[in-house]
C-alpha cells in the first residue's frame, strides 16, 4: 500500500474512533464553504498559542505568508515537541529556547522540504508585541523570537515597552493594560493593530469608526484533513470578516488572525473575531480577516483549546504536513490566497 493510501486509511480510522468516543463535531446545517475572493497577499497574526502558531505558519509556509504578527509568544518550534520543556522554555524562560539549535533545525527542514525554503524569510515584515507585565511568556522568550527572525533576515519591528499583561491589546478592549484574565483583550492606550498593518503594508488608512462589513460563520470541517476538525482539536466552524468592497470583487489582502488559549468559540463565541480591532482596518484598507478556531479536546490533552505549539497532534506539528496548519492553509487557498 502506498504511503498516501496508508495516511488516508489512518485518517478514516481516526474519524471512526472519534465518532465512537463521541468526539464528532455538531452539525452546522447551512454553514457554507468559504467564498472565493480576489486575494492579492496573505499575512498571519496571533496571540499566545495563536502567536506561536502564527510563527509556525509563517516559517513553514514562507512562500505563502508575506508577513507575520506575533503577540505574547516566542520563537518558531519553541516547544520542540514536549509540553513540559515547552512550558519551561517557552513560558517561564528559566531555560533558553536554544535559538541556535532551532535555527539549525529550520535550515535542515528547509533543505529536506519539510518546510518552505528558509531563504524566503529574508526581507519579510514581522511585527512582535510583548508586554513587560506578561506573567506567562517572559521577555527573554519574546526576545529570542525576534532574534530568530532577525537571524534569517526578516524585517522586524518590536513593541516591547507597554506594561501589558498576557492579552491581545486594542484601543477598545475592556480590560486594563496589565491584566491577564479572560477574555484576554487589554487596552494599553495605543493601537498595535495599526502599527502591525503599517509595518506589513506601509501606510494604512485610519480604521473605520464602526464595522460595516460582514462577520459570518463558515464550515471549517471541510478544510481539515479527514473532514473532522474535532479529531485535531479544531472547531467545526471558522469566522470570516469581509468588507463590502472585497465581497464585490476588489483586490484585497487576507489576514489570518489566531486566537489564544481559552479564546475559541467554546469560550468566547465570536468575541475575538468581533473585537480584534482588525475588522475596522479591514473596512478602510480592503482587508479580509479569517479567524480559524480551535476546540477543547481531552483526548489530545488540550482542555484550554490552545493551538498546537508543542506537538499534541503529532511530531510534525511545526512542519508543512501538520494537520492544523494544513487546515488553515486549505482555508487560505479556498479564499484565493
Amino acid at each position: 500500500m502506498k504511503l498516501g493510501s496508508l495516511r488516508s486509511a489512518a485518517v478514516t480510522l481516526a474519524a471512526v474512533l472519534a465518532a465512537a468516543l463521541g468526539l464528532t463535531a455538531p452539525a452546522h446545517a447551512g454553514e457554507p464553504g468559504l467564498p472565493r475572493l480576489n486575494i492579492t497577499g496573505t499575512y498571519v497574526t496571533g496571540i499566545s498559542s495563536g502567536g506561536f502558531m502564527a510563527s509556525q505558519l509563517q516559517v513553514a509556509y514562507s512562500g505563502t505568508f508575506e508577513g507575520a504578527g506575533i503577540v505574547a509568544a516566542g520563537p518558531y518550534y519553541c516547544g520542540k515537541g514536549g509540553i513540559v520543556l515547552g512550558l519551561i522554555a517557552c513560558g517561564t524562560g528559566l531555560i533558553s529556547t536554544d535559538p541556535e539549535g532551532i535555527e539549525q533545525i529550520v535550515r535542515r527542514w528547509s533543505a529536506e522540504g519539510r518546510i518552505d525554503p528558509a531563504s524566503n524569510l529574508a526581507g519579510k515584515p514581522v511585527y512582535t508585541y510583548h508586554g513587560t507585565r506578561d506573567p506567562l511568556v517572559r521577555t527573554s522568550v519574546s526576545d529570542e523570537g525576534v532574534r530568530f527572525y532577525r537571524d534569517f533576515g526578516a524585517r522586524t519591528a518590536y513593541h516591547d515597552t507597554d506594561p501589558a499583561g498576557h492579552g491581545w491589546p486594542t484601543p477598545n478592549a475592556p480590560l486594563s493594560c496589565g491584566t491577564t484574565f479572560y477574555p484576554f483583550l487589554i487596552n494599553c492606550g495605543n493601537d498595535p493593530q495599526g502599527e502591525m498593518l503599517g509595518h506589513w503594508l506601509g501606510r494604512v488608512n485610519p480604521p473605520a469608526a464602526s464595522q460595516s462589513g460582514t462577520l459570518a460563520r463558515y464550515d471549517q470541517d471541510r478544510y481539515v484533513p479527514g473532514g473532522l476538525a474535532q479529531w485535531y482539536s479544531m472547531g467545526s466552524s471558522s469566522f470570516l470578516y469581509t468588507p463590502g468592497s472585497c465581497a464585490a470583487g476588489a483586490a484585497c489582502k487576507l489576514v489570518v488572525a489566531l486566537h489564544g488559549c481559552m479564546s475559541d468559540n467554546k469560550f468566547v463565541g465570536d468575541r475575538f473575531a468581533r473585537e480584534s480591532h482588525l475588522n475596522e482596518y479591514a473596512d478602510t484598507n480592503d482587508l479580509v480577516i479569517l479567524y480559524p478556531q480551535t476546540d477543547i479536546s481531552l483526548l489530545r490533552g488540550n482542555p484550554q483549546g490552545c493551538w498546537d505549539w508543542w506537538g499534541y497532534t503529532g511530531g510534525d506539528y511545526a512542519q508543512k504536513s501538520a494537520p492544523q496548519m494544513r487546515a488553515v492553509l486549505n482555508q487560505v487557498h479556498a479564499l484565493g490566497g
